[in-house]
């Protein structure tokens, strides 16, 4: 029989590897992944045996060389994932590729104009939209669009991609074939905190895992998942890690007790709520503040609802999640699984590295979706060497936008040419 070739993927800030495992989970092969992330990629190596993966700076990598060493050459791989984190105080106008801020993706340009793979797919978190007033992302997409893609822009919410997790996130993809593509259609969609029936919630997630221990423990657990949904992220030993919760402070008892589901830390009597809480809940956050400079919601604790979506997956989830049933935090193994990491995913380093890799990375279930939608457009077709075309963005499912994303639609919009022609139509891939 002849074998079928698998799609070959590189995956550049990789972190501990949500992206990967999708796109692992869609057929694709992983030949090289690095991050600058020492525990990061402790877990990557750990999960992908199989893959050349390094602990690495971009800016040290030749990939001309990586090229060499893979037995590849350009065009070869067929698509490269991941994305630079967005800096957030980059320099605007001519001197933009000059400011050592934007050194992240001025390498992940870089690696494209080398590699030239067929397609790109580039996750980020939903401030990129605003960062630096709109220029860092018309510039990555003119940059882009100059090296010969076909790019489309879309603010994702992960929760209609069937992720138990309301997570907005931009994914800017692109190909070289002179594909005129959409991306994957909802399985649900949802609109504001209205969910429909058909919504992965956090009951979903957490069915079948056993009652956490106290201190960080193997459990072995025995369910029959065949009829549940969370069939898919239970381990093949019937083992699972990293599902403990320790011993919670008095006063902090007394908080979570109080606390009912959809309630924070403002729900609760003045003389427990938290001197930091009272704090941030009288700060303003200008529009248009990048993510990474807002600080945070002013909420503190927050009890989850059982029948819908969590809220963002954060580095702060273990501490200030609180069990929609349970008086206790999240595990981090309840966090891994409502980014859709299965059970027997081992997650290396102190407690604030995993659960840092675990609120960072792209949910496996989102990325795997983009994944077989890409596979079904295709990797054939003309490599282009001349200038892509920006196809279309989407800024927010809003019915109005911000100032600060009129004046990101505004540069985008100069991008975009007023007619389409000569390419390829795949509508109706998924």
């Amino acid at each position: 029989m002849e074998l079928v070739k698998r799609p070959k993927a590189i995956s550049l800030f990789a972190g501990a590897g949500g992206c990967s495992l999708g796109f692992k989970q869609a057929g694709y092969e992983i030949v090289y992944a690095s991050d600058f992330d020492k525990s990061a990629m402790e877990t990557y190596k750990l999960n992908f045996p199989e893959t050349s993966a390094e602990c690495r700076d971009i800016n040290e990598i030749d990939f001309a060389q990586l090229l060499d060493e893979l037995k590849l050459r350009q065009g070869e791989i067929d698509i490269l994932i991941g994305g630079p984190p967005c800096q957030g105080f980059s320099t605007a106008g001519p001197r933009f590729w000059d400011d050592p801020r934007n050194h992240l993706l001025k390498q992940y340009v870089r690696a494209l104009e080398i590699i030239k793979p067929k397609w790109f797919l580039m996750e980020n978190v939903e401030g990129l939209l605003t960062s630096n007033e709109g220029e860092y992302v018309k510039e990555s997409v003119k940059a882009f669009v100059n090296l010969g893609y076909s790019v489309r822009l879309e603010k994702v919410y992960s929760q209609e991609y069937g992720v138990p997790q309301r997570r907005k996130r931009v994914i800017i993809i692109g190909n070289r074939l002179g594909i005129n593509f959409s991306f994957p259609k909802p399985t649900t969609y949802s609109h504001g905190k209205i969910f429909r029936k058909s919504a992965v919630t956090i009951e979903h997630a957490l069915l079948g895992l056993p009652e956490p221990t106290n201190d960080n423990k193997e459990i072995r657990y025995d369910c029959d998942f065949s009829d549940s949904w969370a069939k898919i992220l239970k381990s093949n030993n019937n083992i699972v890690t990293d599902h403990f919760s320790p011993t919670i402070e008095s006063i902090q008892l007394e908080r979570i007790s109080m606390l009912k589901p959809g309630q924070t830390m403002k729900d609760l009597p003045e003389h427990l709520q938290h001197p930091s809480f009272k704090k941030r809940a009288a700060r303003r956050v200008k529009d248009g503040t990048p993510t990474e400079k807002r600080g945070g919601a002013p909420s503190g604790l927050k009890r989850l609802k059982l029948d819908e979506p969590c809220l963002t997956i954060t580095g702060a989830a273990i501490r200030e999640f609180v069990h929609p049933l349970e008086n206790r935090c999240l595990t981090i193994r309840e966090c891994a699984r409502i980014q859709t990491f299965p059970d027997d995913f081992i997650f290396s380093g102190s407690n604030g590295n995993k659960i840092q890799q675990i609120g960072n990375a792209i949910p496996p279930l989102l990325a795997k979706t983009f994944a077989v939608h890409i596979n079904k457009l295709g990797f054939k077709g003309y490599l282009s060497e001349s200038k892509g075309i920006l196809l279309d963005f989407v800024l927010t499912k809003s019915d109005g936008l911000s100032p600060a994303l009129q004046r990101t639609e505004r540069l985008l919009s100069d991008l975009k040419p007023n007619i389409i022609h000569q390419l390829t139509i795949f509508e109706n891939a998924d």
